[in-house]
């Protein structure tokens, strides 16, 4: 991990290893590096709901997006609210409300926004689907990750032909959280910490387990290592900035 975060300190995003050969597949998820946007939001800073200045998001956008090959008119973005709502799109725009969006048409690409909970992409290779939710321990407690899957299927997806990518996101190191929210998981993804009170999740493990529930071979399963929260350097993270900072995006599309 250490050569890897060497290199990402000029990197726009990170993109799948499971993903990158796959031909006409765009994916990948933003770092904080690259940007306009000056502190707290320095400088890759992707979200329009933040107090920064709007002309720096649209810039920060246009230099990531263009970089991968699409345009800021080619978007598709979700307007999240922690929940479990999942929309099939035929258009770019922006959709308030969902948390998941699929679509199988070519030139859309697919974003979420991000500052601790995970992006998880999704891509079926011979049926040409792809779908991406968000998934904080709300959207995983409802499974929202299942449910995207689900719509997929519906539109002729397989699992067997399906590759997921779980973004960097908060670590089981350092998501502590109330019993009100640990009850809600099953005691397999509660973690505990020498001298703490209070539990921890460990939301990859509980994303990974889903996806394999799903009928995903694990071996098509990739999970990032990095923690926003432990390596705020390169991610945005709400929980170890107490709020004031940016988001990143992670992203999914088809040429």
């Amino acid at each position: 991990m250490d050569k890897q975060n060497g290199l990402m300190q000029d990197r726009l995003y990170i993109a799948p290893t499971l993903l990158e050969s796959i031909p006409d597949v765009i994916a990948g998820f933003s770092t904080r590096h690259g940007g306009v946007s000056e502190e707290p939001f320095t400088s890759l800073n992707l979200g329009l709901s933040t107090n920064d200045e709007k002309e720096n998001v649209l810039e920060n956008r246009k230099r990531l997006f263009e970089s991968v090959g699409f345009s800021l008119d080619s978007l598709a973005i979700t307007g999240q609210v922690h929940g479990d709502a999942v929309l099939e799109v035929d258009a770019p725009g922006l959709y308030v409300g969902y948390d998941g969006l699929i679509t199988r048409n070519e030139g859309i690409l697919l974003c979420l926004s991000a500052a601790d909970c995970a992006s998880v992409l999704l891509v079926d290779t011979e049926n040409k689907i792809i779908g991406a939710c968000h998934s904080g321990w709300r959207g995983t407690v409802a499974n929202i990750t299942g449910k995207t899957l689900s719509m997929m299927a519906d539109l002729g997806a397989q699992p067997r032909s399906m590759y997921a990518y779980v973004s960097p996101c908060i670590s089981k190191t350092n998501f502590e959280v109330g019993w009100e929210v640990a009850d809600q998981f099953d005691e397999a993804y509660l973690y505990r910490v020498s001298g703490k009170e209070k539990p921890h999740i460990d939301l990859k493990a509980a994303l990974k387990d889903q996806l394999i529930s799903a009928g995903i071979d694990s071996n098509r399963i990739e999970i990032s290592p990095f923690c926003t929260v432990g390596e705020k350097n390169h991610f945005f993270s709400y929980r170890a900035e107490q709020g004031k900072t940016g988001r990143m995006m992670g992203f999914v599309g088809m040429r």
